[in-house]
């Protein structure tokens, strides 16, 4: 076994406490951190999907620090553990792993010659942002920030001048390093390799699909990963400006990837138990800030198992004990999208505050309690978006989007309907309601306003 391997003796594989906010302490100030022994140039780390992955000096110093580390015990597909008990990897491997395929890209860049465009800041950026791109995210995947909290993008990025691992990149690759990498976790960066990062064939897409797949146990996430990496290519769409794109030979391992990501959401990330278990996940941790007993600065910094002790002991919250005792909501209502009315308002998926106004009246008026209805429509328009330049076997480049093009790209021609398919409208509830839920599809079309003006004035939303 290789040294990175093993449980002792490796800077890698040493765990670390979450770090734990303080009033008293500056999260920027480096002085507080020692400097670190010396570093080999590279390491191997065994990984369960894409085997051996070497990890050199820059990203080895932004391995081990508190920021990084605490990536362990963030599970990457939230609670989707709850209906497969293999889904317990973390962002620290999908972290590792999307970094590992970012170096691959490079390196198939640089092999074909088509790197010029790219310096070599330009490439420690990208495998840096690769490595760094989810240190933002909150406890237990996206469910927080669909209950309206900041995203984990504006998080991450603040989080690169901060502390130790601040300190470390600013070692590595100076004072601009951190900037440069932001904007590439942002996608505003005019890095020519951005498209590695955010797009179309982003590799955080790649490595999150294969992996949750993997240790789903599901057949849904096969991507041509191999195929895919070799046929990526850099474009110069206007004069010194440069976008990756995909050769013609790669159009059919860029449909794997877009059919993958929609078997996904739909038998794993938006599966009915799952999307019950998140929904009240969110709900209890909006009541555990609105009483005061915990704050949004601290559920930034906190571990998915650290926050939910904290708001089932300290918050007494009936929801979060529901979840760690798997006694999840069940199903009153459930009709995939092609039953709901097509003008359901944006308020249903973008507005928590009116939703949970909505959910209590509903409860109220069906014999239920407050958070024992939950409503829940997940939306992701862009599931399957596909914008980036195609270099066709004749040298010329076109652009494929969600029109597709005839004989090369057709996914995209009925995204819309496998985006239907993979989306369901359900209510859950913790106990029988006394009234059949089926007029709630006319409620969920009107206006926010009038919405607002019905549970102002009391009026039955049934």
């Amino acid at each position: 076994m290789s040294k990175a391997a093993g449980p002792r003796g490796s800077r890698t594989t040493r765990a670390r406490a979450a770090p734990v906010s303080s009033s008293n302490t500056d999260p920027a100030d480096t002085s507080r951190f020692p400097t670190p022994p010396p570093v080999r140039p590279a390491e191997i780390i065994r990984d369960p999907l894409w085997d051996n992955i070497r990890v050199d000096r820059a990203a080895l110093l932004a391995l081990d620090t508190p920021t990084v580390q605490r990536l362990r015990y963030i599970r990457q597909v939230g609670h989707s553990f709850l209906v497969y008990p293999g889904a317990t990897h973390t962002r620290f491997e999908h972290a590792l792993g999307a970094y590992h395929l970012t170096r691959r890209a490079i390196a198939s860049l640089e092999e074909m010659g088509e790197l010029a465009a790219a310096t070599a800041e330009d490439c420690l950026a990208v495998r840096m942002a690769a490595l760094l791109h989810d240190i933002g995210h909150y406890p237990f995947s996206h469910a927080l920030e669909e209950a309206g909290f900041p995203s984990h993008e504006v998080l991450g990025v603040a989080k690169l001048t901060q502390g130790e691992l601040g300190q470390r990149l600013v070692e590595v690759g100076g004072h601009e390093l951190p900037r440069a990498i932001g904007a590439l976790i942002s996608g505003l960066s005019r890095n020519p390799l951005q498209g590695l990062i955010s797009g179309s064939i982003d590799l955080d897409k790649v490595d999150y699909l294969s992996r949750d797949a993997r240790m789903c146990g599901v057949p849904y996430g096969t991507v041509d990963v191999d195929r895919l990496l070799s046929s990526l290519t850099l474009v110069e769409v206007e004069p010194n400006r440069w976008e990756v794109g995909v050769q013609e030979k790669g159009v059919s391992a860029l449909e794997s990837l877009l059919f993958a990501k929609y078997q996904m959401y739909r038998n794993v990330y938006w599966h009915h138990a799952v999307r019950s278990a998140t929904c009240m996940f969110k709900r209890a941790v909006r009541g555990a800030v609105r009483r005061g007993s915990v704050t949004v600065e601290h559920i930034a910094q906190a571990t998915d198992d650290g926050l939910m002790e904290l708001i089932v002991e300290r918050d007494r919250n009936q929801l979060a004990a529901a979840i760690r005792a798997r006694r999840l909501h069940k199903r009153a209502l459930d009709l995939p999208a092609s039953d709901v009315p097509g003008d359901v308002q944006t308020w249903v998926a973008q507005d928590p505050d009116l939703l949970e106004q909505v959910e209590d009246a509903l409860g109220a008026e069906v014999g239920l309690s407050a958070g024992a209805l939950l409503i829940d429509f997940p939306a992701r328009s862009a599931m399957l978006g596909v914008n980036l330049p195609l270099r066709t076997r004749s040298g010329s480049i076109e652009r494929l989007t969600d029109a597709g093009r005839a004989g090369h790209l057709g996914l995209p021609v009925v995204a819309d309907e496998l985006y239907r398919s993979a989306r369901r409208l359900r209510i859950f509830v913790a106990e029988t309601p006394s009234r059949a839920l089926e007029s709630v599809l006319d409620l969920l079309t009107c206006p926010a306003d009038e919405v607002r003006q019905s549970l102002d004035c009391g009026a039955s939303l049934l």
